[in-house]
């Protein structure tokens, strides 16, 4: 199971306010009116060097003739059902209501681990007011500020305990793993169906046919990897049904558990926020990525269209895009092995390691011909340069004044380095160090 934190409680505990610290975003609307959140926010974060998921919830409402919160108290559960770890949320200002009795009812029955997480203990007199919560009999209390951060260090440090490094069931296969993902109908299923020759996956006109991830084990043309059709990923507002929920959650896992990416689009729409988002969750996640520009055949074209529409999908995809584009149709089958070489070159990309001899010597020369410019006379020497054992390329450059390298140097540093050992298609990453 991947590592996903889910955060209820009843409406106005400011669940919301935790759920903006724990993804250092701002992505959930706060205010003090409850019933704010109606949908299933997602964001992902990470502690320690282990990352995980956080849903933020509706707040669970029970026996309301509200419509709004029947579908909030349906999306809770579902979110106890797919998570792997639960963060129950009372407010210490008003203690023990009926709602929190409801909630605490509901996790009683899963065999989840909860943490109970006391809100708004911001000074001494509410740590002693938070003691009646140890009633609902969740074990150890956990007071917390979400406003301004206390109590959410030792809060993560607990709950990093539950969690794997790499938030990935185990697979004993060494496998290469391909998971074709995209929006729903660009064409993800009829992909699979042409390259492997089989009826495979169901396709439709209506799109969200595919509710699962499917692994393939494809053995063709001297190739042998996994490849992973996903249920599409749509626009949360669009997600109303239960069913619909778990094949975004299956789909953005399967993004964790591969490799490589082909990530779809539709020629006829171009690339569309729904789709910078798949693709952002690919790139945080550092996996591998090809962009199949699908039903390129549906496009009336001159001779210049293919070169002006990657142009503008580069465009959108800045700052990373050392990305390969192909152009394909799955009812012409143009250029579909195309795809998969390509797929399986991004892979080799991934893994490949450098020598630290290699790479120093590589140092030596980008520093040579663009050395750092000085900061307030003080001169920045980059001693030398190791790859980390990491799953995804990153590597460490040691200097003497590491807070000084601005971020125009670490892109030059990142576009040499893409330069010299072709990570096309593969995000890496670069940390300065202190010698």
């Amino acid at each position: 199971m991947s590592n996903i934190i889910a955060i209820v409680g009843r409406p106005n505990v400011g669940k919301s306010t935790l759920f903006n610290r724990l993804t250092k975003s701002k992505t959930a609307i706060v205010e003090e009116v409850s019933g704010v959140t109606r949908d299933r926010i997602y964001g992902m974060s990470e502690w320690n060097g282990i990352d995980f998921s956080v849903i933020d919830t509706g707040g669970y409402v029970k026996g309301s003739e509200d419509i709004f919160e029947e579908e909030i108290r349906k999306q809770v559960e579902i979110a106890i059902d797919e998570a792997s770890v639960i963060l129950f949320v009372v407010d210490v200002t008003t203690g023990v209501t009926d709602l929190d009795e409801s909630v605490a009812s509901l996790l009683r029955r899963t065999d989840k681990p909860v943490y109970l997480c006391a809100n708004k203990v911001d000074n001494a007199s509410r740590q002693l007011d938070s003691a009646e919560f140890y009633q609902f009999g969740f074990g150890e209390l956990f007071n917390i500020s979400a406003v301004n951060g206390a109590g959410t260090g030792e809060l993560l440090d607990q709950l990093m305990t539950e969690f794997t490094v790499e938030g990935a069931p185990e697979d004993e296969s060494d496998l290469p793993k391909i998971a074709v993902v995209g929006k729903p109908n660009v064409g993800k299923s009829s992909f699979i169906n042409a390259i492997t020759g089989e009826e495979r996956n169901i396709v439709t006109n209506i799109s969200g046919t595919t509710r699962d991830s499917i692994d393939t084990r494809y053995q063709l043309f001297g190739f042998d990897f996994k490849l992973i059709d996903t249920a599409g990923i749509r626009k949360k507002k669009k997600v109303h049904e239960d069913l619909e929920f778990y094949s975004v959650i299956r789909s953005i896992r399967s993004i964790e558990y591969s490799d490589v990416c082909i990530f779809m689009i539709d020629a006829t729409e171009g690339i569309q926020k729904q789709d910078l988002n798949i693709f952002y969750v690919i790139e945080k996640n550092r996996k591998g990525v090809v962009v199949l520009v699908n039903k390129w055949d549906l496009v009336e074209k001159d001779t210049m269209s293919t070169k002006e529409y990657e142009d503008k999908i580069r465009e959108q995809l800045a700052p990373f895009n050392d990305v390969p584009i192909i152009f394909t149709s799955t009812i012409t089958k143009q250029r579909l092995h195309k795809a998969l070489e390509t797929a399986m070159e991004v892979y080799q990309n991934r893994i490949q390691k450098i020598s630290t001899s290699k790479l120093n010597d590589f140092v030596i020369d980008i520093v040579k011909k663009n050395p750092p410019p000085s900061i307030k006379g003080k001169y920045i020497k980059i001693k030398y340069a190791t790859m980390l054992p990491t799953h995804a390329p990153s590597f460490a450059f040691f200097c003497n004044l590491p807070q000084y390298i601005k971020d125009p140097y670490k892109r030059y540093v990142e576009n040499r380095l893409r330069e010299e050992f072709n990570f096309e298609g593969v995000p890496i990453r670069i940390f300065f160090r202190k010698k």
